[in-house]
């Protein structure tokens, strides 16, 4: 293992000194250092985006999910990873105009890129070797939202209810609302403040009046609400005055002007934007998920952004505090996103997540080339700074702001002509690191990547690296908006509607688009309230849930045995039927008043019955699974667990070693310099020696008596001289013993900690811990009934 391997430890590169230029002495920064995130500046050719890559690599090594937002396409490179550094392997992402400038075939070019590579790698002491346990550590996928040529992911189910943990909170659940409806506004070139626009405090209401009440939106239903919102009265206004019904016509309009565009299909199709899903394989594994928007408009790249950093905050402010690395977001260009002045959708969840997420574990890294275009106070927040290479004196002038704002923030001093003077002096390649954790700023060069760089990626060749998931049209549950078969049995048609007893409180539930004259079926719809409670699981929960039962002779006896869940509710609901819609008959025990008791009351003993609640438990690290938590989701809290124990053994350890080692390193400065002293003396001797001798040969040669008094006691302390400088000559060399001693006993005492934080277990042994499946039924006297209706369906 190479000495940077250390546990927790991100790889970066080598000190720099601008003397010597590239030292031996390896950079590692602390991950738990980006719970306090970083900023990374510099301008085109700085290596920034390489430096970036490499913080990412070293993140998935260490078993951290990534989320990388990648406005320009070039970190869909981190999924070219070749261990066995072949010319094969990198011939497809050879750019044949780089080829034929160099003089070169493709496959020449291709051959000398892998040797190229091999080289670099051997030069920063990796090889394919570390790559692949790179390629092994996470999963990295390419979304492309908007655009099927990665795997697509959908923002319309964004407007679905949030779980418990959200709506139960009112400061979560608001946030998470203006983030939805300030990206949805964001995508129809609406740029609305939330306490000023009237667009968004309608839109607002609507979302969190549906989501308090359990219920699922979609854009259609959006829409409807827009025209028939489920209030009337907005403060102290009446909806009409605060909103005229024309305006909000508009409104609606431009909304379904987006819903009907055949371009806006593919904002429909794909996974659901989940945080959980987004950090975490169905494998368990952390995941680097690169969401590129390159192919989108300034709009949509600012809508899909503010839905994906409200979904972030939401998630994050759900989960337990922690002090390690719980998940990185890496922004590769936020200009535009952050600005100074103006005040575009992303600014406020950026500034939430810098202000609040070092408490969850969360850390961001926000990369530009564009410094004069970001909000410096807003970034004083950020405990870390990477400055490489930049283009202007107002780019310096700017950064060295953000670094005193960062330094201020963190009660330490900052030199700032020193700062300026080291900044003018930058290559490629070449970065300050100024962390506010450490003593003083420092120089590094960064390392090689792991990952080949190909530059900017094209939606074929995403395509290429990973086919895309195209699961087609969103289809609802056949259950809702089915349309029987003309020679199917069904019930007979009328032309008059049925005439049901009272207790019924009959109601109509919207036919589909494509429906111009509906036929009636009847149905059952009931909404619920569920209370789950375990103690020994750690579970006590309530769950709101909408069944649909439709109804024929053969069901009436047990109705709610094949119902399914309705997720727009009652929202859907309407008094009166569509134009021209013909009924079926409906089963005789609809027709009797007494059926519906009846009916209620095997609804709740179904309810117990068919609807229990499972969750995960690890007996190991005494852990249960929230509600509606999925199996990967909670082996990734796992996992953080795991982490966070070995970041509190890797901490006792040095806090064990560290005086230990330090006595050890005292001892040896010490020995070095008594090295040093007896060198001197021994020097200082062998003068005063050869002076001595020279005074003795010549009272020797010109004195007037060869054997006179002080010629021979010249001679005798020329001897005595003689013996001292061979003594002090055996001093040297039992000093020189003592250093050696000391080194070789700071050698073992270093290999001992080396081998003692080896011994720490990391987060990778998530995937092996044993799951069991506690099965939690509700509470039976807290099953309620909160609504209840026999409707016609579809």
């Amino acid at each position: 293992m190479q000495s940077y391997e250390e546990l927790g430890a991100f790889y970066l590169g080598r000190r720099y000194d601008p003397a010597a230029g590239v030292t031996n002495e390896p950079i590692l920064y602390d991950a738990r250092d980006l719970t306090t995130h970083a900023v990374c500046v510099g301008m085109t050719g700085s290596g920034k985006s390489g430096l970036g890559i490499a913080l990412i690599e070293e993140a998935a090594i260490d078993g951290v999910p990534v989320l990388v937002i990648d406005p320009k396409g070039d970190m869909g490179n981190l999924l070219l990873t070749f261990p066995g550094l072949n010319a094969d392997d990198f011939a497809p992402w050879i750019d044949p105009a780089d080829a034929a400038r160099n003089g070169n075939t493709l496959a020449a070019q291709a051959k000398a890129t892998a040797q190229l590579w091999r080289d670099g790698l051997a030069s920063w002491d990796q090889d394919g070797a570390r790559i692949a346990r790179f390629a092994a550590a996470a999963e990295r996928v390419i979304y492309t939202p908007g655009s099927t040529a990665g795997r697509p992911l959908s923002i319309l189910k964004s407007f679905r209810a949030p779980g418990p943990g959200v709506v139960e909170n009112p400061e979560i659940l608001r946030e998470r609302v203006q983030s939805t409806v300030s990206g949805l506004l964001a995508l129809v070139g609406v740029n609305a403040d939330p306490l000023r626009s009237r667009e968004h405090i309608l839109l607002a209401n609507i979302v969190e009046h549906h989501w308090r009440g359990g219920m699922d939106l979609d854009l259609a239903g959006l829409i409807r609400a827009i025209q028939q919102p489920p209030f009337q009265r907005l403060g102290v206004l009446e909806l009409d005055a605060f909103f005229p019904a024309g305006d909000r016509m508009s409104l609606a309009l431009t909304l379904n002007n987006l819903l009907a565009s055949p371009g806006f299909a593919a904002w429909g199709e794909g996974e659901p934007l989940s945080i959980p899903e987004l950090l975490y394989a169905k494998d368990g594994r952390p995941r680097v998920s690169i969401l590129s928007i390159a192919h989108l408009n300034d709009a949509e790249r600012t809508s899909f952004v503010t839905l994906l950093l409200g979904e972030l905050i939401a998630w994050m402010r759900t989960q337990p505090g922690s002090r390690s690395l719980r998940a990185l977001l890496y922004m590769d260009e936020i200009y535009g996103y952050f600005p100074p002045v103006a005040n575009p959708p992303t600014k406020q969840p950026m500034l939430t997540l810098l202000k609040q997420a070092r408490a969850f574990g969360v850390g961001a890294i926000l990369a530009t080339q564009n410094p004069v275009d970001l909000d410096y106070k807003g970034l004083s927040n950020a405990g870390t700074w990477f400055i490489g290479r930049l283009q202007t004196q107002r780019d310096k002038e700017r950064v060295l702001e953000g670094l005193e704002g960062a330094a201020m923030a963190a009660g330490g001093g900052f030199d700032r002509d020193t700062m300026e003077k080291t900044l003018a002096g930058l290559g490629s390649r070449v970065f300050l690191l100024h962390n506010v954790h450490e003593d003083a700023p420092v120089l590094f060069h960064t390392r090689w990547v792991l990952s080949y760089l190909a530059g900017p990626l094209t939606r074929e060749q995403i395509r290429q690296l990973q086919p895309a998931v195209n699961p087609g049209p969103q289809v609802v549950p056949t259950l809702l908006h089915r349309v029987p078969d003309e020679a199917a049995a069904a019930p007979a048609k009328s032309a008059q509607r049925p005439l049901l007893p009272a207790a019924a409180g009959e109601s109509f539930l919207p036919a589909p688009p494509n429906v111009q004259v509906p036929r009636y079926r009847p149905a059952l719809l009931a909404e619920c309230t569920l209370h789950y409670s375990n103690r020994q699981a750690n579970v006590d929960t309530w769950k709101t849930i909408t069944l649909l039962a439709p109804l024929d002779e053969d069901s009436t006896a047990r109705p709610w045995e094949h119902a399914e869940p309705y997720p727009n509710g009652f929202a859907d609901v309407e008094p009166e039927p569509a134009p021209r819609a013909t009924f079926g008959e409906p089963p005789a025990a609809c027709l009797k008043a007494a059926s519906y008791p009846r009916w209620e009351k095997m609804l709740k003993t179904e309810l117990y019955r068919q609807h229990p609640l499972e969750v995960l438990r690890c007996t190991e690290l005494k852990l249960v699974s929230d509600p509606g938590e999925t199996e990967n989701a909670f082996r990734g809290r796992l996992r953080n667990a795991l982490r966070e124990q070995r970041d509190v053994e890797v901490e006792k350890l040095r806090r064990k070693y560290a005086p230990k080692l330090a006595r050890l390193e005292e001892r040896i400065r010490t020995a070095e310099q008594r090295v040093q002293r007896e060198e001197s003396q021994y020097r200082e001797q062998q003068t005063q020696a050869a002076v001595s001798v020279g005074a003795t040969v010549l009272g020797a040669l010109f004195g007037r008596k060869l054997a006179s008094r002080g010629n021979v006691g010249r001679a005798a302390s020329t001897l005595r001289r003689a013996g001292r400088v061979n003594r002090e000559k055996q001093d040297i060399a039992r000093a020189e013993e003592t250093l050696q001693a000391r080194a070789e006993e700071l050698q073992d005492m270093e290999a001992e900690f080396q081998e003692a934080l080896e011994a720490v277990r990391t987060g990778d042994g998530a995937d092996e811990l044993e799951l069991t499946t506690v099965t939690v039924r509700p509470r039976k006297s807290d099953i309620a009934v909160d609504r209840f209706s026999f409707v016609w369906m579809v």
